[in-house]
């Protein structure tokens, strides 16, 4: 059992992308390895993001653990359960991520959605009620930015804004930890105006997917 504060984490956004590569494969196991194509160029360590048939994988960001030339292991994905991951039905394409700037001056973060939808039925010879865990609703996180246009971060999150593209998001917790989302990034550029009062702007990151946790 432990306890952690986040004091200390650094958040950075993807700042570049390498080319789309196919995947041709990818096995159930644990963790799967997906047969990239010739001359992919991934790396022991390199973050991608995955698009995949798999609906639970895809648009994920995923690092590679193992590469024995075109075949790389996803690191911490468990795609050993066919009836979630059909088998053959994987194959898409991951695009390497080449750069990331830091978000800065965070000021305060919070998280919404992603809370569990029910299906509640009653039998006509029953006398309670019963429920079926369904869908969960969209989840997001948003940042309070003190204001400064000349940053990098806010420069990057600005564009992010503007042209809709998703982006991978990682998060380094001051124990080593990453915690890495995909997700589409909005900015309002108004900043607060309240008396005594930090001035800040407002990130948001509108998820597509679980997010990926590694230890180190």
């Amino acid at each position: 059992m432990s306890i952690s504060l986040p004091n200390g984490a650094i958040i950075a956004i993807a700042s570049g992308y390498g080319a789309s590569k196919a995947v041709s494969a990818i096995t159930n196991a644990n963790p799967g390895v997906a047969t990239l194509e010739a001359s992919h160029g991934i790396v022991v360590n390199d973050y991608m993001e995955v698009t995949s048939g798999w609906s639970r994988l895809t648009d994920k960001i995923v690092r590679a653990s193992v590469v024995s030339v075109n075949d790389v292991s996803l690191e911490g994905i468990d795609t050993s359960l066919t009836s979630i991951y059909p088998a053959g039905a994987g194959i898409g394409s991951v695009r390497e991520i080449t750069g990331w700037t830091q978000l800065q001056q965070i000021l305060d973060s919070g998280s919404n959605g992603g809370e569990q939808q029910f299906l509640e039925y009653q039998l006509l010879e029953g006398d309670a009620q019963k429920r079926i865990p369904t869908v969960k609703s969209a989840a997001g996180l948003t940042f309070k930015v003190a204001d400064d246009p000349t940053l990098a971060g806010y420069i990057l999150a600005s564009a992010a804004n503007d042209d809709r593209l998703q982006r991978a998001i990682r998060i380094t917790l001051p124990s080593g930890a990453v915690l890495l989302y995909n997700a589409y990034i909005t900015l309002n550029k108004t900043p607060s105006l309240t008396v005594n009062q930090i001035m800040a702007v407002e990130v948001t990151l509108s998820l597509l997917a679980e997010p990926v946790r590694y230890a180190s």
